[in-house]
């Protein structure tokens, strides 16, 4: 670790729910993977869809080449995000809708952070309007946040059109970067009172918060938040297991 690095503050869990309540936010912003729960739903769940055979063998060679170009660095993060979504082109919105619920409850439910459940719980007891801010794709994290009672139509994620029930290509947004910001300043959220994200692909709408949170924060993450004289919280999951520092 850098020495800035060394002199973030470190929030318990008593002094991250106290900070982000004693704030009295009336709009709070959640990224998901990483932040909510550990892990990367995301591509996770696109190598579960592939393996059941949701899409044509000719796709799923595609996806997997274009996702080691984006690993060795040759694709961006908004273009794999999207892509990612691209290849389900062609199913029935219903038929999607129905695996992201079973991988989610298979694969996903087991890994929220309990700290966060507790504290979106409390926000949402007190009227806080929540949204979802995430890359992964929206059927995806619409199944992930249903049990922190964050609704559908406040969910931000990457998104196709959809016609007649039908998937198409035509992306209609990806969430990522500077993107998130984007998305949020599209649908008239400005400054929101309080964000949350574990990523440096979360600090430009952690940067629009009167209150910035960061959750389970990337090594790159971690530094921009002693830069800014923010603190962090580390959900306990994340402490024994480091390997959910992920997700975006």
């Amino acid at each position: 670790m850098t020495a800035a690095q060394t002199e973030i503050h470190k929030w318990t869990a008593r002094e991250f729910k106290g900070l982000v309540l004693d704030s009295n936010p009336k709009v709070a912003i959640f990224d998901c993977d990483g932040t909510l729960w550990g892990g990367d739903s995301g591509y996770g769940f696109m190598e579960w869809s592939l393996e059941q055979g949701l899409v044509s063998r000719s796709t799923s060679d595609w996806i997997d080449t274009r996702h080691r170009a984006y690993r060795a660095g040759h694709v961006s993060e908004t273009e794999i995000c999207g892509e990612m979504v691209q290849i389900y082109a062609g199913l029935r919105d219903k038929e999607l809708r129905a695996a992201a619920a079973q991988y989610v409850k298979e694969f996903v439910h087991d890994r929220d952070f309990v700290e966060m459940l507790d504290l979106v719980s409390a926000l949402r007891e007190r009227g806080v309007e929540l949204w979802a801010v995430s890359s992964t794709n929206r059927w995806v994290v619409a199944e992930g946040v249903r049990d922190f009672g964050i609704p559908e139509e406040r969910v931000l994620a990457a998104d196709v059109r959809v016609t007649d029930g039908l998937i198409g290509s035509e992306t209609l947004d990806v969430p990522t970067g500077a993107g998130k910001a984007v998305s949020l300043k599209r649908v008239g959220i400005t400054t929101p009172d309080a964000v949350f994200g574990n990523s440096i692909h979360d600090l430009a709408m952690l940067e629009m918060a009167r209150n910035p949170f960061p959750v389970n924060p990337s090594p790159a993450l971690l530094e921009a938040a002693a830069k800014n004289g923010w603190g962090y919280f580390r959900p306990a999951a994340a402490e024994a297991n480091p390997s959910v520092v992920q997700g975006e």
